[in-house]
């Protein structure tokens, strides 16, 4: 009867009824975006990054129109960034959760004459969320790596084939790019980094509220 009041008291504060619950929309709705914002692409896809990663991955015979694995590397370089936003969401939620138990243990009535119950009942709590922290955690990145493994073809497929005229085939693979050819690999990434940007915006709360909440 008395955990089933702490209970009750406590879904109230994710409900709604009570505050404290909100705060965990704000961090899907502000941290998460913001940090998003703040990752470092603009460095990753520099005009001299994209030249170096591209020469250096394209192989004895570069493909002109598309350097398939300098786009895999670009990619998969950028997509790793997201790991950090992931994490740190997951982190904001089971912080809350937990300040959002100890508020609710105080707030129990019934509880208040059983001190050694709710030191009980919080470290029952704390390690139940603490498991779903690393649930959460690993749900939150294996969505990043998804993204990072198998990469959304139908997107490169509608790429612009163009090819610079009057290229010399015998060429090195830098001489072969122009700097508008590795800016528009590069704009071609930041691109599909912004899709996948969207995706994990929208899935990332998902896996932490599943997880945690």
């Amino acid at each position: 009867e008395l955990c089933r009041a702490f209970d009750r008291i406590f879904k109230e504060h994710l409900d709604g009824g009570r505050p404290g619950g909100d705060r965990i929309y704000g961090v899907f709705d502000n941290q998460l975006p913001a940090a998003l914002k703040k990752l470092p692409f603009d460095r990753h896809l520099s005009l001299q990054n994209v030249r170096k990663m591209v020469s250096e991955s394209d192989g004895y015979q570069p493909h002109l129109i598309a350097p398939e694995q300098g786009y895999r590397r670009l990619i998969e370089g950028a997509l790793n960034y997201f790991r950090g936003p992931a994490e740190a969401s997951v982190d904001a939620v089971h912080f809350i959760l937990k300040e959002l138990v100890r508020k609710s243990i105080g707030e129990t009535k019934e509880l208040k004459r059983f001190p050694t119950l709710q030191a009980e009942l919080a470290a029952a709590a704390y390690e139940a969320l603490e498991r779903f922290r690393q649930d959460g955690r690993k749900t939150s990145l294996r969505l990043v790596d998804m993204e990072s493994s198998y990469l959304t073809v139908d997107f490169f497929r509608k790429l612009p084939q163009e090819v610079e005229k009057g290229g010399n085939p015998a060429a090195s693979t830098v001489d072969r790019y122009t700097e508008w050819h590795f800016r528009r690999i590069a704009s071609n990434v930041s691109s599909y980094i912004g899709m996948v940007s969207e995706t994990l915006r929208n899935s990332i709360p998902k896996a932490a509220v599943y997880c945690q909440v």
